[in-house]
């Protein structure tokens, strides 16, 4: 015989009369026993209901709870079909009862309470879904299987989540499971006939447990953490499920699964899937974007559940209120997210257990992992007495007086003492988690006349950011401190570069595995140097999301550029995970950044060259451009129906059709639709087609500059559209050919020389109109020019650029005699007179030489002074966003520029774009005049 009820404590009855009652009913029972009884059935009308149910199962449960226990699941197993119903209702009373008593005499602890509860859980789930997978295999709905399959539920697996998961389950909790079946075990054929079998047998067991009968329920279940749940089945395949976490998968879905495991049906399965998901949950490297994902979450929940007000006990959520359990399992798994991929020991499914291995590993301070574990075994005591009252799955403290009352009789605690010690530990949770998700704002920037020396108050509050509160990691740092700062005083402004090392350093949840990994690969303290020393823009960027250093130090972010087609998968993904509009905006910018600031890194760090990071930066541009346009037009066909016609398509021009633009180049574009036959669109509120497309284009173009919460994409320029600022800003392909044939100047015509189609928006029947546009403008630059027609307003044109802007100085390599927007004229001219089609300077040139305007040697020369001018002109724009200073350049923009453009130092670098210059000029000035193009009036 096994162990009477050790008991450590006992409830007191509000209401002794029912007490009384209640001990009535069960005789047998002396002492603390029969004293543990009358208390639970005097505070709580549930126990008391089933004590009055379970009156001669009680004594001999008291006497041997754990005996009892095993005859609970004993006689769930042993259950017949038929009699799954009343029979898991039975047990569930049975259970609810045992652990309640067990729970409120001490004599079981938090986690075998909730570890009881668990396995009543998964035991109950694992019987029911294979009664209802043996069923349809005997009625031949899932094909191909036997009877033999049915102890693995066919390939149905169940996984536990949450609280599930964790065997943490409350005494009244909703059990979270996703089911999944392995699509495998059935031939293709019969697939989908197998997952209408699977979808079937889940729901089915669902009704099983959460139905409420005469005999009450079992567990409410709750199946909507699997992927997309809105439009998913209850039971999905693991292939299927697998592809949407590649792709889709979140923050908080990844949270989600530090606590799954298989709890029922084909428990290898399960296991199997969990672990292919591995890569999705536990990433390689440190995971800040946990952070702020977790962060917006809580601020989610607390506007939701109305739980972010002041702190008062009464009707307090003890779950999702302040400080409450919520908190304490998000400050855990938010850090296991952050670490869990670095070291396997950081993976706990427990809260508990989570907290104590990241304190081992110096994640969280001992005393903090000690306090937090305190609280969280008392606020779960507090939720289960909460419940035990009524059998409510509800985590609210009660308002009134009496309600209050019960829960202090339950735990045999004064009413107001009770209160002020779960205040004070709901304090002193919202205090040691808040900071980590919200930390303080990082101080402002230091003023612009600070001397080189650096600020010696900055320095002095690192000790205190969390990053460097443990020994160890600022044991760590103490040893990278020197070289981080002898680099940050060469760098061009060393007060600012300091500022955004600092706010990158308030930012850091923790520091001693990113501090070891600094240590252990130098390149990445090059890299934060370089980026904070030498780009102001890229620094900037840093200080606000130092999550980039997410695929830093996964590796793929020193990838090759991946290319059109591999971004543009990417971007649809990331559009494909938002349903609003905006979100779906922001969601671009934020991609688009990110890809944007890789660029600039990679050209930083001399992976690229200049040409290189001007194609990428146009690719980039392109794909935004085309991956949000049929957002746009989804959006505006929701009230005017969609495109009427062939729809439109977007038309780079100048450094965007060339397919090279800088860090911080504008966008110019013409926007051409083709109406069709189509007089309007057919919608709710239907626009003639002029009106149409020009409201259309005005969204696309909002869509791409307006100013959110992420920023703005880029800049657009659209006045290189037929008539310019005078005409519409959307024009039919009927117009735009009639105009360049009939109406456009020679400087239009040169501009149509670098025109190329970026993207079309779709519509019913947008087959074709972009190569359309294509053939066009071969067609028309095919026919012949003489060039005493196209020459003088080349000439012309040259000379209104150079009155209008002159050079600011010798680093200035875009405007001016010989340099690339002088030879950017030159070779659309090129274009032009040798009915050539490439959008770039090298076609264009070749083009000249190839109609006999210039010969092989000049333009050579050009294309050299070209290169070497967009090179200086790109790693300006990089490096501060204008001209180049050489006097405030610093060691490290001056090396960036050296190494871009292949030169010993900046004075030699000088010597030569100023001679380069003037060759240019020559060059250009020479070809012109030869053919009595002089640039002057008649």
């Amino acid at each position: 015989m096994g162990q009477s009820i050790e008991i450590q404590r006992l409830p007191r009855a509000f209401d002794a009369d029912l007490g009384e009652d209640a001990l009535a009913l069960a005789p047998a029972l002396q002492g603390d026993q029969a004293r543990l009884v009358a208390g639970a059935a005097g505070s709580s009308p549930y126990l008391k209901e089933l004590i009055s149910r379970k009156a001669d199962w009680l004594a001999p449960a008291l006497a041997d709870p754990q005996a009892a226990l095993a005859g609970i699941f004993a006689d769930v197993r042993a259950l017949a079909p038929d009699q799954l119903k009343p029979g898991l209702r039975r047990a569930k009373r049975q259970l609810a009862l045992l652990s309640g008593l067990c729970d409120l005499a001490g004599a079981w602890d938090l986690m075998q309470v909730t570890t009881a509860l668990t396995q009543f859980a998964e035991l109950c789930a694992d019987v029911a879904i294979k009664a209802e997978v043996a069923a349809l295999i005997r009625r031949k709905k899932l094909p191909g299987l036997t009877e033999a399959d049915v102890e693995t539920a066919g390939g149905l697996t169940l996984l536990a989540m949450g609280k599930m998961g964790a065997y943490e389950l409350n005494y009244s909790s909703d059990i979270d499971m996703i089911c999944l079946f392995d699509e495998t075990r059935f031939d293709p054929d019969d697939f989908y006939e197998a997952r209408q079998g699977m979808v079937r047998a889940t729901r089915n067991m669902c009704t099983v447990l959460s139905e409420r009968t005469a005999d009450g329920y079992v567990f409410r279940t709750d199946l909507r953490l699997r992927p997309d749940p809105s439009v998913t089945p209850v039971a999905m395949a693991m292939e299927a499920a697998e592809r949407y976490y590649e792709s889709l998968g979140r923050t908080w879905e990844r949270a989600a699964y530090i606590k799954a495991r298989p709890c029922a049906g084909d428990l290898q399965a399960g296991a199997d899937f969990l672990q292919t998901l591995r890569p999705f949950v536990w990433r390689r490297h440190l995971d800040f974007a946990a952070i702020q994902d977790a962060h917006d979450m809580r601020l989610r929940i607390r506007e939701n559940k109305g739980t972010g007000g002041p702190l008062t006990v009464p009707g307090h959520d003890m779950k999702l209120g302040r400080g409450g359990i919520r908190e304490i399992e998000f400050f855990t798994q938010t850090r296991q997210l952050i670490a869990g991929g670095r070291d396997e020991s950081l993976r706990p499914r427990g809260t508990l257990d989570g907290l104590r291995a990241l304190a081992a590993k110096d994640w969280v301070p001992q005393d903090v992992c000690d306090q937090l574990g305190a609280h969280y075994i008392a606020h779960r005591e507090v939720e289960h007495r909460i419940q035990m009252v009524h059998d409510a799955q509800t985590h609210r403290m009660p308002q009134s007086e009496d309600g209050i009352a019960r829960i202090a009789c339950l735990m045999d605690r004064d009413p107001a003492a009770l209160m002020a010690e779960t205040k004070a530990r709901l304090q002193e949770v919202h205090e040691l988690t808040e900071g980590f998700f919200a930390p303080d704002a990082p101080p402002e920037a230091a003023p612009d006349t600070l001397p080189d020396a650096l600020d010696g108050d900055i320095l002095a509050r690192w000790p205190t950011y969390p990053a460097l509160r443990s020994a160890r990691g600022a044991q760590i740092f103490e040893r990278l401190k020197p070289e981080l700062l002898a680099r940050l005083s060469r760098t061009a402004q060393p007060a600012e570069a300091l500022v955004a090392l600092d706010g990158f350093l308030a930012g850091l949840p923790a520091g001693v595995q990113l501090f070891s990994l600094f240590e252990a690969n130098p390149q990445l303290i090059d890299l934060l140097i370089d980026i904070v020393g030498t780009s102001g823009t890229l620094a900037s960027y840093l200080s606000r999301n130092s999550s980039v250093f997410d695929a830093v130090i996964g590796g793929s972010f020193f990838d090759d550029w991946p290319g059109r087609d591999a971004l543009s998968q990417l971007l649809a993904a990331v559009l494909a995970q938002e349903e609003d509009y905006e979100t779906q905006l922001d969601a671009t910018r934020r991609w688009c950044k990110e890809w944007h600031f890789r660029i600039g890194v990679h050209h930083l760090r001399g992976l690229i060259d200049a040409a290189t990071a001007g194609a990428q930066y146009a690719e980039l541009a392109e794909v935004v451009i085309a991956g949000l346009a049929p957002v746009v037009v989804q959006q505006f066909a929701q009230k005017h129906g969609p495109p009427p016609g062939r729809g439109a398509a977007v038309l780079g021009m100048g450094s965007l059709g060339a397919g090279r633009i800088n860090a911080l180049s504008d966008l110019d574009v013409i926007v051409i639709y083709d109406p069709g036959d189509e007089e309007a669109s057919d919608g709710p509120r239907p626009l003639a087609t002029r009106p149409y497309y020009a409201r259309l284009t005005q969204a696309l173009i909002t869509a791409l500059t307006a100013r959110m919460s992420q920023g703005q994409l880029y800049e657009v320029d659209m006045r290189l559209r037929p008539s310019g600022t005078q005409g519409p800003v959307a024009t039919s392909l009927e117009s735009f050919c009639q105009y360049q044939r009939n109406d456009a100047w020679v400087w239009e015509h040169l501009a149509l020389t670098r025109a190329r189609v970026v993207a079309a928006a779709p519509s019913p029947s947008a087959d074709g109109l972009a190569e359309d546009i294509g053939a066009f403008r071969r067609s028309f630059l095919a026919a012949p020019r003489r060039r005493e027609t196209v020459l003088p307003d080349v000439a012309s044109m040259r000379a209104r650029l150079a009155a209008a802007k002159a050079p600011s100085g010798p680093w200035d390599a875009k405007t001016g005699a010989g340099r690339m927007m002088d030879i950017e004229l030159i070779a659309q001219a090129g274009v032009l007179l040798s009915a050539a089609t490439g959008q770039d300077v090298a076609a264009g040139l070749e083009g000249a030489v190839a109609c006999g305007w210039l010969d092989a040697a000049d333009a050579a020369e050009l294309q050299r002074g070209y290169d070497l001018f967009w090179a200086v002109q790109t790693a300006a724009r990089l490096v501060s966003g204008k001209a180049i200073d050489a006097q405030t350049l610093g060691e490290g923009g001056a090396l960036f520029l050296c190494r871009s453009t292949g030169y010993a130092d900046l004075a030699a670098l000088e010597a030569d774009l100023t001679a380069r210059y003037a060759r240019c000029g020559d060059i250009i000035a020479a070809a012109l005049e030869r053919e009595g193009a002089t640039g002057h009036d008649d």
